[in-house]
C-alpha cells in the first residue's frame, strides 16, 4: 500500500468512526449541506514539485527564431502556490510569472488562457543561458532554488538541464491573503477579486 492510499485509508477510518458516534438527527443535517471541494494537501503538490525537478519546473525551446521558456509543470500546482519567482541569467529572482485563478473543483488544470500569459514567456533567440526559480507555497514557505540551462542540440525540442541547486538563504515572509489562489477559493470575505496580469505578446506557436 502507497503512502498515499495508507493516508486515504486512515482519513476514511477516522471519518467513518466519527460518523458511528453522531447521533441520528444530526447526521441527516449533515447529510443535507452541500458538499464544498477541499484542495489535495500540500504534501502532494510538493511530491509532485520534487518529482519534476530533474526534468524541468521549467521548460526552454527554440522556436520560429524566438526562444520560449514553459511554465507549464509549476502552472499545474497554482492551487497551492502564492508566487512563481524567476530570473533569467541572473539568480535574482526579480521576476514573477503569473498564477491562474484557482478552481477547487479542477485543482490541476490548466487556466483558460487564449494570450498563454500564463504558459510560457518569449524571448528573443539564444538570450536565457540559465534560468534560476522558486515556488513559493501559499503559506509562504519557499523551495529550494533550481538554476536551469537550455538542453544542447535539441533542435525545437522542449527541454531543460539542471545547472545548480541552492537552498533559500531566508524564511521567506507569508503572502498576504489577496497573493495566495487557496486564500482566494477558501476565504470568507466575499467578493475577493484579483488584479489580471497583462496579456502577453507573445502568441503560442
Amino acid at each position: 500500500m502507497t503512502g498515499f492510499s495508507r493516508m486515504l485509508f486512515l482519513a476514511l477510518a477516522i471519518a467513518g468512526c466519527h460518523a458511528l458516534s453522531v447521533p441520528a438527527f444530526a447526521q441527516e443535517a449533515e447529510d443535507e449541506e452541500e458538499y464544498k471541494p477541499v484542495l489535495p494537501d500540500v504534501a502532494i503538490y510538493k511530491a509532485m514539485l520534487d518529482a519534476n525537478k530533474v526534468t524541468g519546473w521549467i521548460q526552454f525551446r527554440n522556436y520560429d527564431d524566438k526562444q520560449l521558456i514553459y511554465f507549464t509543470t509549476l502552472q499545474t500546482m497554482h492551487c497551492r502556490l502564492s508566487e512563481i519567482r524567476y530570473s533569467v541569467n541572473s539568480d535574482a529572482l526579480d521576476k514573477r510569472f503569473p498564477l491562474g485563478k484557482c478552481n477547487p473543483q479542477i485543482p490541476f488544470n490548466l487556466p483558460e488562457d487564449n494570450t498563454n500569459e500564463y504558459i510560457y514567456i518569449s524571448l528573443p533567440a539564444g538570450e536565457a543561458k540559465t534560468l534560476a526559480i522558486q515556488a513559493v507555497w501559499d503559506d509562504g514557505a519557499g523551495s529550494e532554488i533550481v538554476v536551469y540551462k537550455p538542453c544542447e542540440g535539441v533542435g525545437d525540442s522542449t527541454c531543460a538541464a539542471i545547472k545548480t541547486i541552492k537552498k533559500p538563504k531566508k524564511q521567506l515572509q507569508e503572502p498576504v491573503p489577496s497573493d495566495s489562489p487557496i486564500r482566494a477559493v477558501q476565504s470568507q470575505t466575499p467578493g475577493k477579486t484579483f488584479t489580471e496580469p497583462t496579456p502577453s505578446s507573445a502568441a503560442r506557436p
